[in-house]
């Protein structure tokens, strides 16, 4: 009885290329299209499995599914002269109606059951052009993420702050100078109580020294205290404006 033919169909047919420099990982995909109206097992085989990675490197296609491996090159030192030996081998079989265990499944195998497609893995590295429109493309990434494209930047202009923060300043300065105005005309209030107060004792007969003098202190204490009152406030308004303008 002869093999069978590879039933999935792959892209790419032949080669997996893989694209330098190899100072890092390097990923190429496989994808296996099934065709036929059968479900079929895949496994994937190399004759590097150290140098790579293969996501998944098994599993089961449905009828008219598409499978996409990704195929992981370690990093290493690249010789151009050392031509690749590495292969992939992409085995499948038809999946039997109740498929459970994967590993008996290829253990048990028949070898007329089973088919394969192999590929050859290319190392390639980028030429001065892919060089050259690489630092193209970087270059207007960055311009752009520098620019109008970057809508955090656009949203705080620098030159749009500044008036901004004379008017806040402008606004602060004349609440203080009317905080100023009226501590200044309560201190003159308050002067005049006090003359007014002396005044009165001794104006008055001693029989209402006491009782006039007495309310008068009252008024004196209460009226002393309004502008300390009004300082500590003023401080607290100054000290808020200031400390809202400043952050």
């Amino acid at each position: 009885m002869s093999k069978l033919d590879q039933i999935l169909v792959l892209d790419p047919p032949v080669d997996l290329k893989f694209k330098g420099p190899f100072t890092d990982v390097v990923t190429t995909n496989l994808k296996l299209k099934n065709p036929s109206d059968k479900r079929v097992c895949f496994k994937v085989k190399t004759t590097a499995p150290r140098r790579y990675c293969v996501r998944p490197n098994s599993g089961v296609i449905d009828p008219g599914a598409t499978v996409i491996i990704s195929v992981m090159l370690q990093p290493f030192d690249y010789d151009p002269n050392e031509k690749s030996k590495h292969k992939f081998m992409v085995q499948t079989i038809f999946a039997p109606p109740n498929v459970s265990d994967m590993d008996s499944l290829w253990k048990d195998a028949k070898p007329d059951d089973l088919m394969d497609s192999k590929l050859r893995c290319v190392f390639e590295l980028p030429s001065e052009n892919d060089k050259v429109n690489d630092v193209e493309v970087s270059k207007s990434a960055s311009v752009t993420s520098s620019g109008k494209g970057d809508p955090s930047i656009g949203s705080l202009p620098v030159s749009s702050s500044a008036p901004l923060d004379e008017t806040e300043m402008k606004k602060v300065l004349e609440k203080c100078k009317r905080l100023q105005s009226e501590m200044n005309k309560m201190a003159e209030e308050n002067r005049q109580l006090k003359d007014d107060g002396v005044r009165m004792r001794k104006a008055p007969p001693a029989g209402h020294m006491t009782s006039n003098s007495t309310s008068l202190m009252a008024r004196e204490s209460s009226t002393a205290s309004l502008p300390s009152l009004l300082v500590v406030i003023a401080a607290i308004f100054i000290g808020f404006f200031l400390g809202k303008f400043i952050l």
